[in-house]
């Protein structure tokens, strides 16, 4: 391999730091109408009556739209493969409300500011409702969020007359006799908070007609193929009649795996024929998008006196808000991306039930649901680790799974596995051994360490399935259409590497198309850490198309047999003959042969093999104040082959950032009215550079045989365990264990003071 494995930098990275890139307001033309969104005050309500007379005479307004004006399907926001399992209980606007941001009237106009002040000249009246805003007590409440039927595409166990979106249960082996069975049995109930992907670029999308009269959709988005599916459905149109660019995308982290935006501008469009754009500004991003789905996670381990783990038994509660995008994907993997990281169980349950509650709907966020899982799981073996008195590296390395075994818990054959590896190396890193537990500085603080492991997966198995194109060209390059979006992550990069690699070339001969409906193959789009691994691995199939059809025409012009002929990247030969690359390129395209050199494949994996990370921190915590600084994070990665080693790096700590923000300082917070009390970046705090310390990564490499040159996957596993490592190192220094996260100074402080 000449590319693969190496650190080459991103084919953007100048241009990104430079400000060259065009994102979606970029690209909008100046005479572009300015959308803005009327939104309730309301957690719960009806509308009585709605005047927009006033705002229609506002001079500058193209249009004022409510729900009477408004097709009447019902639809799912969720950026998923169709059929979606996620229900289709929206409509684009309604007469009833059911959170303080949901969507009343959509205003269009020449500039924001005469929308702005159309929407004030709006009238309407409400029938108040009462909400439901603790979503512990929202099964049987008095309050139904849905009152009207709600089609799902599967049964994912929707008793929408109890608030309940989904059910699961998973269960294997006899969990109450062999928690009879147990020496020693702990349980213990954690709770995760709704959490804002914060990303950069707010959400914004901005269309228009084209000649021949179709909807084109600019939007930062993840998805491209699943927004034109959810603007077909809502608008009534073919999605023949749509096309959805992706431009320059300044982060996702899942939020933009929903199509919060793009509905509403589209809408116009089609109503007045005029291009239109919407922008959410910060505060709209905050309150009426998405989030993470808060939960709550009671966790029994069952295991013997000398440290076997013998069962897993979890019963959660997921709070999905006012509509149930990724209800009930998220919660599944709550289980199914912790329990099975141990594999000496003989009983292992995973069930609850995800709720509907009047607030801001929840969504996909980096880690969708096994962080949660992982916060709940590893937190619970730590504590067990403290009963048994035993060194919690101790406690995982006698009960990890390893490579070649099929894990108890959800039947995942393990392919690639180095778990007490990346163990070994991050104790070392961290020196475990001469900080565990803890030191007192003797100053009122004190220094201690803590540990935590986790498990993803590599797209989604059995469903989703991307499909790529790659040209030879007339001049000698190449041309590399795929659908994944790269959200910054570097993926147009690593996908080129992986061609360059098949078809021995370098990466300036490689161009990558990505993300126009019009013009690449279908694929997914960006989430459940697919695109290395399954977008990958179709670049793979297709470069090896091409490069077989290269050596076969190459031979046929030599007169030599296929068998004899080689390629070396710049030539077809045999001995003394050979062709070049360009001249078959020429032949092929504008000679007499006209028939353009390709490779197309389309793959999907009926596996999704695990990334597994070891990770582990070093604190300082202040014991008169209970304030938590981080000093050291260490990740040790198993991402099977690394692709590409810089951009595997940051990842990986951008990921942990953002779990040690999940740990110790963001949360979406409502107040009792379902007003959300942490809608700017003055209430909601993300951490600053400040506040991570010093973070460390490293791989253990490991071959997955399902993955593209033996990878894995990335994107999503790095944010699962800066929580659940925080939180033992909070344990071994102050002796407090904070089961609800943000683990805030506050709460340490009074743990220490009751």
């Amino acid at each position: 391999m000449s590319l693969v494995g190496k650190s080459i930098p991103k084919t953007d990275g100048l241009a990104i730091a430079t400000g060259k890139p065009v994102y979606t307001d970029d690209l909008s033309s100046k005479d572009a109408l300015v959308v803005k969104i009327l939104r309730s005050p309301h957690a719960n309500a009806k509308i009585k009556n709605i005047d927009t007379k006033r705002a229609m005479l506002v001079p500058g307004v193209e249009c004022v739209l409510t729900y009477k004006d408004v097709p009447n399907t019902r639809f799912t926001l969720a950026g998923q493969s169709y059929p979606e399992p996620s229900p289709y209980d929206r409509l684009i606007l309604e007469d009833r409300v059911r959170y303080v941001g949901d969507e009343v009237a959509i205003v269009a106009a020449v500039d924001e500011k005469t929308a702005v002040k159309a929407l004030k000249m709006i009238k309407v009246e409400y029938e108040i409702l009462d909400a439901v805003i603790d979503f512990e007590t929202a099964i049987d409440n008095k309050v139904i969020v849905h009152e009207e039927e709600v089609h799902t595409n599967f049964d994912i166990g929707m008793q929408r007359e109890r608030n309940i979106v989904a059910t699961h249960d998973y269960t294997k082996g006899d969990v109450d006799k062999v928690l009879s069975e147990c020496d020693i049995v702990l349980e213990e109930t954690h709770y995760t908070q709704a959490q804002a992907q914060a990303m950069m670029e707010t959400y914004r999308a901005y269309n228009y007609l084209d000649h021949m009269g179709r909807l084109v959709v600019i939007s930062s988005t993840q998805i491209p193929f699943h927004v034109r599916r959810h603007l077909s459905r809502a608008l009534n149109i073919p999605s023949s009649k749509i096309r959805v660019i992706k431009p320059r995308i300044g982060g996702g982290f899942g939020g933009k795996q929903t199509a919060c935006v793009e509905i509403f501008s589209a809408l116009v469009t089609l109503k007045t024929g005029k291009p239109a754009k919407l922008i959410y500004d910060r505060k709209e991003t905050f309150n009426c998008s998405n989030s993470r789905h808060a939960m709550k996670m009671n966790v029994k381990i069952g295991a013997t006196k000398d440290g076997v783990i013998k069962v897993i038994d979890i019963n959660a509660l997921s709070d999905t808000g006012a509509y149930g995008e990724h209800a009930s994907t998220t919660f599944g993997l709550v289980g199914e991306k912790s329990i099975p990281i141990y594999n000496k169980l003989e009983a292992a349950r995973f069930k609850g039930n995800v709720v509907y509650t009047n607030k801001m709907p929840s969504g996909a966020f980096r880690g969708y649901g096994a962080t949660q899982g992982c916060f709940a799981v590893e937190s619970t073996i730590n504590k067990l680790a403290t009963k048994l008195n035993m060194d919690p590296v101790k406690l995982r390395l006698k009960n990890i799974v390893k490579e070649g075994e099929v894990t108890f818990a959800y039947n995942k054959s393990i392919n690639s596995a180095n778990l007490a590896e990346c163990i070994r190396k991050g104790k070392e890193m961290i020196k475990w051994d001469e900080k565990y537990p803890s030191r007192d500085l003797g100053n009122g603080k004190v220094r201690s360490v803590g540990m935590a492991l986790t498990m993803q997966g590599s797209g989604i198995a059995g469903i989703d399935t991307s499909s790529v194109e790659i040209r030879l060209n007339d001049d000698g390059f190449y041309t590399l259409y795929v659908g994944s979006t790269d959200m910054g992550t570097g993926s147009d990069t690593i996908l080129a590497q992986m061609a360059c690699d098949i078809l021995e070339t370098t990466m300036d001969k490689v161009t990558v198309v990505s993300a126009d409906t019009d013009i690449v193959p279908y694929d997914p789009g960006s989430y459940a850490s697919s695109t290395t691994y399954v977008t990958g691995m179709a670049v793979v199939k297709a470069c090896q198309q091409l490069r077989e059809r290269i050596i076969e025409v190459g031979a046929s012009r030599l007169e030599i047999a296929k068998e004899l002929a080689e390629f070396d990247g710049e030539k077809v030969f045999c001995d003394d003959k050979s062709i070049s690359v360009f001249d078959l390129a020429v032949d092929f395209t504008v000679g007499p042969n006209k028939i353009q050199l390709n490779g197309f494949a389309s793959h999907g994996s009926p596996v999704s093999p695990p990334p597994y990370i070891a990770g582990f921190v070093e604190t300082e915590i202040d014991k008169e104040t209970g304030k938590v600084e981080i000093i050291d994070y260490v990740a040790i990665v198993d991402c099977g082959t690394v692709i590409n080693r810089n951009l595997a790096t940051i990842q990986t700590e951008g990921g942990i950032v953002q779990g040690i923000g999940l740990a110790l300082f963001e949360e979406v917070r409502y107040l009792e009215s379902g007003q959300m009390d942490s809608n700017s970046f003055m209430q909601y705090k993300i951490p600053a550079r400040s506040d991570i310390g010093t973070v460390r990564v490293d791989f253990v490499e490991t071959y997955e045989p399902t993955g593209p040159f033996g990878a894995k996957s990335i994107g999503e596993v790095v944010i699962n365990t800066p929580a659940p490592a925080i939180q033992d190192a909070i344990y071994n220094g102050v002796g407090v264990r904070i089961n609800s996260l943000p683990m805030t100074p506050e709460k340490i402080f009074m743990d220490m003071n009751n």
